[in-house]
């Protein structure tokens, strides 16, 4: 990246941003949800009206924070950086300008989520560790048509997302996640970082999912499920402890 444009990227996004939006992606290889260059993770600066995202197909081990690519949220231009952003872009921009709580998206290509994607269906509720963050299944879209294919395929494709959650912010906070019909998972949190951590998550409990059906295991009570996510959600959580250290 030139002189110029580095300090471009400086004047439009936080530093502490871009940060956060570098060490998330390169925690997508490090938590095994990548295969190659696939997956991104964005971060949003709202204030300022533009969210920063990893380019196009630069390698996790090459990666670095000039490399990353400012976009205005408005329209979805280029604002600054030297490089194409992630193709997905798009997709992250119809989902922020959705969702005004969320803060970080990722995406991902993780195996055990993409299969429920491929499969058409949702990740279904076996047990508690899905319940402490998925306040339900982990939705499944309808498959994009013809014309959403054709015309403006990324924005449409988070588009196919906010129809599936009724364009709710609420339920977009309970259920963090969705599956791209045969596409692959889409994750979101108040912070890039977040974003990551339901992204990690979300493979996890498709893991386990795939596991526990092969076994026939069925729905838990739904006073249990409920119990584990309000646990750490909503007004009477009392899970964790402040930052320490």
């Amino acid at each position: 990246m030139s002189t110029a444009g580095a300090r471009a990227v400086g004047s439009i996004a936080s530093a502490e941003l871009r940060r956060e939006v570098l060490e998330a992606n390169l925690r997508i290889p490090r938590a095994g949800l990548a295969t190659l260059t696939w997956g991104n993770v964005s971060g949003v600066d709202r204030s300022a009206g533009v969210f920063v995202i990893k380019p196009s197909g630069v390698p996790y081990d090459s990666l670095a924070e000039e490399h990353l690519v400012v976009v205005a949220l408005e329209d979805g231009a280029v604002v600054a950086g030297d490089l194409r952003p992630s193709t997905d872009t798009e997709t992250h921009r119809s989902l922020y300008l959705a969702f005004p709580s969320i803060g970080g998206v990722t995406h991902t290509h993780s195996t055990h989520a993409v299969a429920f994607a491929q499969a058409r269906r949702p990740i279904p509720v076996l047990g508690t560790t899905h319940a402490d963050t998925f306040n339900g299944p982990v939705p499944v879209t309808a498959d994009l048509t013809p014309e959403q294919c054709a015309h403006d395929y990324e924005f449409n494709t988070g588009q196919v997302i906010v129809d599936l959650l009724d364009g709710s912010d609420q339920r977009a906070a309970e259920v963090p996640g969705a599956l791209v019909s045969c596409h692959g998972p889409f994750t979101w949190g108040a912070t890039a970082t977040k974003s990551l951590e339901h992204a990690i998550i979300c493979e996890a409990v498709a893991e386990m999912a795939v596991h526990s059906l092969a076994l026939g295991a069925s729905r838990p009570p739904q006073h249990l499920l409920d119990r584990h996510y309000t646990r750490k959600h909503g007004p009477n959580a009392y899970y964790g402890n402040p930052p320490v250290g």
